[in-house]
C-alpha cells in the first residue's frame, strides 16, 4: 500500500474525521519537483464535489502552517470511487463477498496478482476465494489491493429486455 508516512496519517486523520468525513486512507507519493498528497474521503451518503473542496481547504491551512512535507506537492482530495483502494486490514471485513484485486511484493503460489472474492478476515491475512481455489494473503504481503466493481449492467434491468 502506498501508505503516507505516520506523521502526516497524525496530522490528516483528525481534521477529515473532525469534519465528519471518514478517511478512508492516504496516499504520498514524493518528489522534488511534482509530489501527490491524496486524501480519499467517504461518508454514508457518499462524496459530492463540495465535499471534497471543504475537506481540501481545511488540510490546505493545515499543511501550510504546520508545513509537514519538504518541497513541492499537489494536494488532492476525493473520494474512494467504485474501485476503492484498501488501506487498513479492517476495510477488508467491511467487504467480505466483495470482489478484490490485489497486488503483491513478492509472489505466493507463483503469482504476483490475484483476483477473487474476500470470503473472511483472518488474524492479520485476507482470505480470498478466485475460482476453486483459497488464498490466505498476509495484509503486509499487499502492495496494492482495489475492490474490483461489479459493472453488470444486465443485473437488475428491465424485465423483457
Amino acid at each position: 500500500m502506498k501508505q503516507a508516512p505516520e506523521h502526516l496519517v497524525d496530522l490528516i486523520e483528525p481534521i477529515v474525521e473532525g469534519l465528519g468525513y471518514e478517511c478512508v486512507g492516504i496516499e504520498y507519493n514524493p518528489h522534488p519537483s511534482h509530489g501527490m498528497l491524496r486524501v480519499y474521503i467517504d461518508r454514508e451518503q457518499g462524496i459530492l464535489l463540495d465535499d471534497c473542496s471543504k475537506v481540501s481547504h481545511q488540510l490546505s491551512g493545515m499543511l501550510d502552517v504546520e508545513d509537514p512535507i519538504p518541497g513541492e506537492y499537489q494536494l488532492e482530495v476525493s473520494s474512494p470511487g467504485a474501485d476503492r483502494p484498501f488501506f487498513k486490514l479492517s476495510q477488508f471485513q467491511r467487504f467480505v463477498g466483495s470482489k478484490v484485486n490485489i497486488s503483491l511484493f513478492k509472489p505466493i503460489d507463483k503469482r504476483r496478482k490475484l483476483s477473487g472474492e474476500i470470503k473472511s478476515v483472518d488474524g492479520e491475512a485476507v482470505v480470498i476465494q478466485e475460482g476453486e481455489k483459497l488464498f490466505s494473503v498476509p495484509f503486509q504481503a499487499m502492495s496494492k489491493a482495489r475492490l474490483a466493481p461489479d459493472y453488470d449492467f444486465n443485473k437488475g434491468g428491465r424485465s423483457g429486455e
